[in-house]
């Protein structure tokens, strides 16, 4: 099977990203990650950009053992010059040296004719070749140059010394057939081709660059470009996990691999994006935080019974622990069991059922039902009561120039309703003194509190009250993302487990069991 060499550019091309900027001790901490991935060759820097940047690449140099370090340059001397320096301890040093071959660039930015761009690429090329065993060449913006003029360009830097040749689509413009065809051009016409590596450095601006990245190594590139997360200028640059992960899923299509530790991927994709700044969007490919999450009930079904029903690779594989079965309101009551064995609970046909409800209505509230929300829903009737209250609708009045009212609607035991209001001196007083009118217990609120049972703003609240009367004390719980309903649940739960005792003072009913 054909080894694909990975040249990563991010602490290059991937720090031309607006907002960032990485200093020397965040490079050699991103340089070390990469060696541990495998990466092949990596590009630490511009050294003609900066003092700051050469010495950045000195330290990355001298850094790295296990990883051939490159330095981008210019056309020119003075740039090959900065490179030499910047590369000095370098265990493996090589240059990368650039020309712009497209009509617009030569036009307006160089100013060049064709001849003059081979010119002044060739004597780059033999200038830089008596320091650097290892010269890449890049014919920057090749996606939009003549076909002709690419397989003349190569022609020379195969001659000049070039072990390395980049065709890079240097602005995004390029499709996968058009793309794929300058490769295999390339090995079909120019002579000597088989001397050196073809490589493929492509940028994201139409959202085609692993495509286009893959399209080469089909039609016979040796080296992909890329950066961790596919940060770099503008839309970013291919996504090298996106890559490496389509290589090693799909081997018998491309029969081709790389030999970076797979392992290592979502650890130096963190990392990278903590440096950087650059979040990782949820639903990027291989590393992003939905990349092995499943919320649908059908999907999460199928994953229960096998894995590979919709996931075509392990999350183990690129090294996340799991895959995650995300509790939402797209979630069956296949999975919801799952979660509740996993928490250890035990439950009835007609628990689960009763629970499952529950869940439905929070995940209708909440985004994201997390672990402590189903814990809390099914221990908040630990102890089974006979609900004499229920709580119906809720509504409350308040501004901090008025009174505070309440207007509670019960459920009685026989299925009727009442509805009383009160007033109070906070909100959560006026809510329980309409309680108390509809109960007509008289109880004393001996204690409160409230906690967070999740994070987030729409954090699920539990309320937790002790009431007495007489020498009875009990105390109620009740959970909502609304902490004013939680109040109201938590008062009545604790009313009806005062009549429950004062009526069956040995009772100790449980209706879960714990594993």
């Amino acid at each position: 099977m054909r080894k694909i060499y990975i040249f990563d550019t991010t602490l290059r091309d991937g720090e031309q990203s607006p907002g960032v900027n990485l200093n020397t001790q965040e490079k050699v901490e991103i340089a070390l990650q990469l060696e541990k991935l495998g990466v092949d060759r990596m590009e630490a820097g511009f050294p003609a950009a900066s003092l700051g940047d050469l010495a950045a690449v000195n330290a990355v140099a001298r850094a790295v053992k296990n990883a051939s370090v490159i330095g981008l340059s210019r056309s020119r001397e003075q740039d090959i010059e900065a490179v030499r320096e910047a590369l000095q301890g370098a265990q493996d040093p090589c240059i990368h040296l650039f020309l712009a071959t497209s009509p617009i660039h030569r036009q307006h930015k160089l100013r060049m004719e064709k001849h003059q761009v081979l010119e002044t690429a060739e004597a780059a090329i033999k200038y830089a070749k008596k320091y650097f065993s290892k010269i890449e060449f890049s014919l920057e913006d090749a996606g939009r140059t003549e076909l002709d003029f690419i397989a003349e360009v190569t022609n020379m830097a195969i001659r000049a010394g070039a072990s390395v040749v980049n065709i890079p689509d240097t602005v995004g413009y390029m499709t996968p057939y058009d793309y794929g065809n300058i490769f295999k051009m390339l090995k079909e016409t120019v002579p000597g081709i088989e001397k050196i590596q073809l490589s493929a450095h492509c940028h994201d601006d139409l959202g085609m660059a692993t495509a286009n990245a893959l399209a080469a190594v089909l039609n016979g590139a040796d080296q992909i470009e890329g950066t961790i997360n596919g940060i770099g200028e503008r839309a970013g640059n291919t996504s090298i996990e996106e890559v490496v992960m389509a290589l090693e899923t799909r081997q018998d299509f491309y029969q081709a691999k790389t030999s970076l530790v797979l392992n290592e991927i979502y650890r130096t994709s963190r990392l990278v994006s903590k440096l950087t700044g650059m979040v990782v969007p949820g639903n990027k490919a291989i590393v992003g935080a939905n990349a092995f999450a499943h919320e649908s009930g059908i999907h999460q079904d199928g994953m229960l019974k096998e894995k590979t029903t919709y996931e075509i690779m392990s999350p183990e594989t690129i090294g996340v622990k799991e895959s995650k079965l995300v509790m939402g309101k797209h979630s069956g009551r296949h999975a919801f069991r799952e979660k509740l064995i996993d928490l250890g609970y035990e439950l009835g046909e007609e628990q689960v059922n009763v629970a499952f409800a529950k869940f439905k209505d929070l995940a209708d509230r909440k985004k994201q039902v997390e672990d402590e929300d189903i814990r809390a829903l099914i221990e908040e009737k630990l102890i089974e009561t006979p609900e004499v209250f229920a709580l119906g609708t809720l509504q409350v009045a308040y501004g901090n120039q008025m009174t505070p009212t309440a207007t509670v609607h019960v459920r009685m035991q026989d299925g009727s309703e009442v509805a009383e209001s009160a007033v109070g001196n906070g909100s959560v007083d006026a809510i329980y003194n309409a309680i108390d009118k509809v109960t007509k217990e008289n109880v004393e609120l001996d204690d409160y509190s409230i906690k967070s049972v999740s994070h987030g703003k729409d954090a699920l609240g539990e309320v937790h009250v002790v009431l007495k009367q007489d020498n009875i004390s009990v105390q109620g719980r009740g959970i909502s993302t609304d902490i004013l309903e939680a109040s109201a649940k938590a008062y009545l739960d604790a009313v009806n487990r005062l009549l429950d005792k004062r009526n069956n003072p040995t009772s100790n009913r449980s209706n879960v069991t714990l594993i």
